[in-house]
């Protein structure tokens, strides 16, 4: 290889060192550290709910790219809101926010899917790739899977299939939650946007 070929080599990796890294940072900068928008309770007044809303859809730390791996480049403390795909709808959000509420005692379960923890979804998709089902529990995971809206935890196999994934196995196992329950929570935690009917 000349002293051309090699120099030019040289720039390349550098520059993609430089991409990767820059791409790290981001992420972790892009990240809310979600301090500043009207916190979730239970009882949340109507006005609180709707501005809880116009904050999380103006966000965009959730996306859908870079698969499961993209969290470990993740603050800890980081929050991934908003939708990864289309605008949010607030007759959607009210109504998922309202069905998740019946699974409250739950404390894994997160109440609302447009703000997710980093640490949540890192602990969640780690308890996906250590664990099995039985063949008994992974017939109800398929039956959830055939029920659900998207086919499954998500419509693409993004951070958020793997960490529902993982948050369906741990409450099959744990919790006995039937394949309805489980159908019910991926539908109800949605977090593409859009209007649908929940």
């Amino acid at each position: 290889m000349n002293q051309k070929n090699i120099a030019i080599t040289i720039l390349f990796a550098s520059l993609l060192f430089s991409g990767v890294f820059l791409w790290r940072s981001s992420g972790n900068e892009n990240v809310s550290s979600g301090t500043d928008y009207p916190k979730y309770s239970l009882n949340m007044t109507d006005e609180a709910l709707a501005a809880r809303f116009e904050y999380l859809s103006a966000q965009g730390s959730n996306s859908c790219g870079g698969g499961k791996d993209v969290v470990n480049f993740l603050k800890e403390d980081g929050r991934m809101q908003g939708s990864c795909c289309g605008a949010m709808s607030l007759h959607s959000y009210e109504e998922q926010i309202e069905g998740l509420k019946k699974y409250s005692e739950y404390k894994i379960i997160p109440p609302d899917p447009y703000d997710i923890p980093v640490k949540w979804a890192k602990e969640m998709i780690e308890y996906n790739d250590q664990t099995e089902l039985n063949p008994e529990q992974q017939v109800l995971y398929d039956q959830a899977v055939d029920m659900s809206m998207e086919g499954g935890p998500c419509c693409c196999k993004c951070w958020h299939w793997y960490a529902y994934e993982g948050l369906a196995k741990h409450l099959i196992i744990n919790e006995g939650f039937s394949a309805e329950q489980i159908a019910e929570i991926w539908d109800l935690s949605d977090a593409c946007g859009g209007e649908h009917g929940h």
